[in-house]
């Protein structure tokens, strides 16, 4: 089975639709112009249902088909941009500056909307395919806002997919696994605590640099020394702030900051528990003191085995078994997709984008060439999972 012909006939629309997001790029939270692009199309396309300021601004159509009853699936995509400069030099590239689509987000939210479309038209299908354009995928949880609002209930959405664009990975082919495909991404804070003073009189203070160094490098011990080799832990500490500039201060306070990147909870307590012993003590064996603030974020994306052979199903018959990956490898990237998939059954799949820079690259940029793909995706696995009688 093919892409599907009506979405060769849409491709010109629906990458002027995409390009014109682009051009516009929003934050977080922060989509008003987008989601209300979104809502209007929605409208315009005879959706049964379009409710708007679902998890603050995202946007929720309804498409019910032919037959009564059926079942229920959600079909998600994230429409906000990241805080980046642009430097793809593409004729549609960001108006806004600081900010661009450098995760392919709008490339998401085009598809989908064409899609939903295609499913509008032709209502090819006997049950209900909801529609979900989601705010904040980047680092401000709009899955989890839309989650605990109680969109699933609210719908009676009984299933949950997703899918999200991967350069490298070739045009017209997908990748996916059961179990955990993306980690949990945690954040941590480590406050450290010393005596201050002069850089030439260093045995009059407590030096918090070196006690923060150290802590730096003990914590990569909890994955080499305390953990099983198979399996899998990230610790990166990404910033190392102090209280002064001046050249010649040991300062009183440094604070450290990072991610951790876990596939399951045993793993992740593990890490919160070693690093706040290894911080406390080693702060102590210099005579400082430290302490953590672990803060669970994402959880990790994990799909459910069911709904992964589905999904796996209906991308080989559009592309072909050979280009699908069944069980490509999980990946240490976040996805707030895993509080909806926390909350119903689905799966999270990969869409192939080509030998394009990598997403959150400023000279990143969606492959048009992915839009018939991605929306046959979309449109089949409703008209599969749903089938008219």
């Amino acid at each position: 089975m093919p892409t599907i012909n009506r979405f060769a006939d849409l491709h010109d629309e629906i990458t002027a639709w995409r390009r014109d997001i682009h051009e516009n790029p929003e934050l977080q939270f922060d989509v008003h112009r987008t989601a209300g692009i979104v809502a209007a199309k929605l409208k315009e396309f005879g959706c049964d249902e379009v409710v708007e300021g679902i998890g603050k601004t995202g946007v929720v159509g309804v498409i019910r088909g032919k037959g009564k009853g059926g079942k229920v699936i959600g079909l998600r995509a994230d429409m906000d941009a990241l805080p980046i400069e642009e430097a793809s030099g593409v004729p549609h590239a960001s108006k806004t500056p600081g900010k661009m689509h450098a995760c392919g987000h709008d490339g998401h939210t085009a598809m989908l909307m064409g899609a939903a479309k295609y499913l509008a038209e032709t209502r090819n299908f006997d049950g209900t395919a909801v529609v979900i354009f989601q705010p904040a995928e980047e680092g401000g949880g709009g899955g989890r806002e839309m989650v605990n609002e109680g969109m699933m209930e609210r719908f009676g959405i009984e299933e949950v997919y997703g899918m999200h664009n991967m350069p490298g990975t070739p045009l017209g082919s997908f990748a996916i696994r059961p179990g955990p495909l993306m980690a949990a991404a945690d954040l941590f804070e480590i406050d450290v605590t010393g005596k201050g003073g002069h850089a030439a009189m260093p045995h009059k203070a407590v030096d918090t640099t070196l006690v923060a160094a150290e802590i730096v490098v003990a914590l990569q011990s909890i994955a080499s020394r305390n953990l099983d080799p198979v399996e899998s832990l990230v610790i990166s500490v990404t910033s190392f702030q102090t209280e002064t500039t001046a050249y010649n201060v040991i300062p009183d306070a440094v604070k450290l900051k990072g991610t951790v990147r876990t596939y399951t909870k045993e793993v992740q307590d593990l890490a919160e528990t070693r690093m706040g012993e290894i911080a406390e003590n080693v702060a102590k064996a210099f005579g400082a003191t430290a302490k953590l603030n672990f803060m669970r974020n994402y959880p990790a994306t994990v799909n459910a085995e069911g709904p992964a052979q589905k999904a796996g199903d209906v991308a080989a018959r559009i592309v072909g078994e050979d280009r699908v990956n069944r069980m490509t490898p999980p990946v240490m990237g976040g996805e707030d997709f895993s509080f909806m998939l926390n909350a119903r059954p689905g799966a999270f799949i990969f869409i192939g984008n080509g030998d394009t820079p990598n997403v959150h690259h400023p000279e990143y940029d969606f492959n048009d060439e992915a839009i018939p793909v991605g929306c046959s995706y979309w449109a089949k696995l409703v008209e599969e999972l749903m089938p008219a009688a």
